[in-house]
């Protein structure tokens, strides 16, 4: 059979050229982020060149992409659609009449059974569907398949090509369910790089996730639970009377939570600076005052802050604000949309029965039982000494630049935030005010402390919501202000005063609930995964930068 034939049948087409791909294999990862990785280094296998001679004996390397042909066939839609629809098959059974069915996708593995028959697994979004290729099956549609056009098949296609399969519905003698091919495969795109069978380091597989998807399949299940729990929220809050916005990611200041933003410039505005946002809670809660009842975003937000196993510059938020919604308003609602969520990803690893067994932890009453020791007056001049005084009692290291904050953040993760686990996810409680400036403060009955209607819940010791009672006074939120403003001298990611926000209060704002979740976490407690970087498409904010190092100039 002459090689003309043997391209006619694989039914290809031309186009204007072909250009060596530039791709890192496994082994060119390394630890340094920014490592660029020398020409020779590529393909230190020679798969690729091996690879490219192969196909270019049996045809131009222009003909390997073709477009797609109209037909009159049937698409399979999938592995269990396909299944579903022929189940009734019986062994040695086909269906050989009416309209043909089609099967594209990459090859998954191909098995040879002597020189007249093949074995392809094919990938769907769902599972794979088995391919018969056989030669006396295509020979009934075409005298010309001759063994060497069949030899030659087996000898090109291989584990990553993407391919289309036409033929009829058939049950193996084996009794699995297949497509029996009725003419020679269409190459659609071949693989030039031979995947390979393991593909374990988390760097690695965070620089080259499409290998990473390729070989590991938690790659893409874990983006379907993250596609989950993105609609799972939006079901929650439509379901409930809420509203969807979009508010800015680029403004000039960022507000709602005290982070570094980060700064950039536009050339719209010649020498002003501009932040990407930090949170959406400003924004949002300007909505509520004017006129919205319920308003909720998903979307990112930005924190020029370090990267580790839970945290990312870049990540994505979900917040929400409801009039007149209390503290124990915004405890139930996270309970039962945890719970919802649970119900809505397939298979979660986060159990739906913990989430009946909800503790809650009051912040200062708490962490003075868990001390034995009374925590100062937090409103007092000393009172930073006071905290100072417990971390040297206790010998806890102390954190950077230790503001009295920081002092109680840190405490809070030492005494507290380990006692929630799997089994009792735990609401934390009424934090000292000076941990949250944006809250309604009250004095607490058990302490006489000042503290902030606010609860954050953890599992297993991990954030994954914070809520409070949002201050509605622009009076008071002056002062909280002017008392950031002070920290500021000590403290870079203090809040700044933002007075066209106090403005927006002075047209008043009904009391309202606001509540704040990392949506990178849900997905991390739903999928099971333990580094932030393993739920992100393409990895942690230092895999995208080593990405963009490597760039061709």
């Amino acid at each position: 059979m002459s090689k003309d034939v043997f391209v006619r049948r694989f039914r290809l087409y031309l186009f204007s050229g072909f250009k060596r791909s530039q791709y890192l294999p496994a082994r060119a990862f390394t630890s340094q982020p920014y490592l660029r990785v020398k020409e020779s280094q590529l393909d230190v296998t020679h798969d690729y060149e091996k690879r490219v001679a192969q196909l270019q004996t049996h045809r131009p390397l222009s003909e390997c992409y073709p477009r797609l042909e109209e037909r009159d066939v049937r698409d399979s839609a999938g592995k269990k659609a396909f299944e579903s629809q022929y189940e009734h098959l019986q062994i040695d059974q086909t269906v050989a009449d009416g309209t043909q069915t089609r099967v594209r996708g990459r090859i998954n593995s191909i098995r040879s059974a002597g020189s007249k028959l093949l074995f392809v697994d094919v990938t769907q979004p769902d599972g794979t569907v088995q391919v018969v290729c056989q030669l006396g099956k295509f020979q009934e549609g075409d005298s010309n398949i001759t063994p060497a056009v069949f030899k030659a098949l087996s000898k090109v296609a291989r584990k990553g090509d993407v391919y289309e399969f036409t033929g009829w519905p058939h049950r193996t003698a084996r009794g699995e369910l297949s497509l029996l091919a009725t003419e020679m495969p269409t190459l659609l795109s071949p693989s030039l790089h031979q995947i390979p069978e393991a593909f374990e380091d988390p760097e690695a597989r965070a620089r080259a996730r499409h290998v990473d998807m390729l070989v590991n399949a938690d790659a893409i299940s874990t983006l379907r639970v993250r596609h989950e729990v993105d609609a799972g929220l939006q079901e929650y809050f439509n379901s409930r009377g809420f509203t969807k916005v979009y508010t800015p990611i680029l403004s000039a200041g960022a507000g709602g939570a005290a982070a570094r933003p980060f700064e950039t410039e536009a050339t719209e505005f010649d020498g002003e600076t501009l932040d990407l946002r930090i949170a959406p809670e400003l924004w949002l809660k300007r909505l509520i005052v004017g006129g919205m009842d319920a308003v909720y975003e998903i979307g990112p937000a930005f924190r020029n802050e370090g990267v580790d196993a839970t945290h990312n510059p870049e990540f994505n938020i979900c917040e929400f604000y409801k009039t007149y919604a209390t503290l124990d308003d915004l405890m139930r609602m996270t309970a039962t949309l945890l719970n919802h969520l649970s119900l809505r990803v397939k298979e979660p690893q986060f159990p739906v029965d913990s989430l009946k067994n909800f503790e809650g932890i009051e912040f200062i009453p708490g962490l003075e039982v868990r001390l034995q020791h009374r925590l100062p007056d937090l409103q007092s001049p000393r009172a930073q000494e006071g905290v100072l005084g417990i971390f040297d009692r206790f010998e806890v290291p102390k954190p950077s630049n230790p503001t009295l904050p920081r002092l109680l953040d840190t405490l809070a993760a030492y005494f507290l935030e380990p006692l929630s686990n799997e089994n009792s996810p735990t609401f934390i409680t009424h934090h000292p005010a000076c941990l949250s400036p944006l809250s309604k403060h009250f004095t607490c009955p058990k302490t006489g402390q000042i503290v902030a209607a606010r609860a954050e819940l953890f599992i297993n010791g991990r954030e994954y919501a914070n809520m409070y009672e949002e201050e509605n006074s622009p009076f008071e939120q002056r002062r909280k202000f002017e008392e950031q403003l002070k920290q500021r001298e000590t403290d870079a990611e203090a809040m700044e005063l933002d007075e066209n926000y106090l403005q927006v209060l002075e047209w008043g704002m009904p009391p309202t609930g606001g509540w704040g979740c990392g949506v990178d976490r849900l997905v991390m407690l739903f999928s099971g995964k333990e580094r932030m970087a393993d739920v992100l498409p393409f990895g942690s904010l230092r895999n995208v930068v080593g990405l963009g190092s490597g760039k061709r100039r």
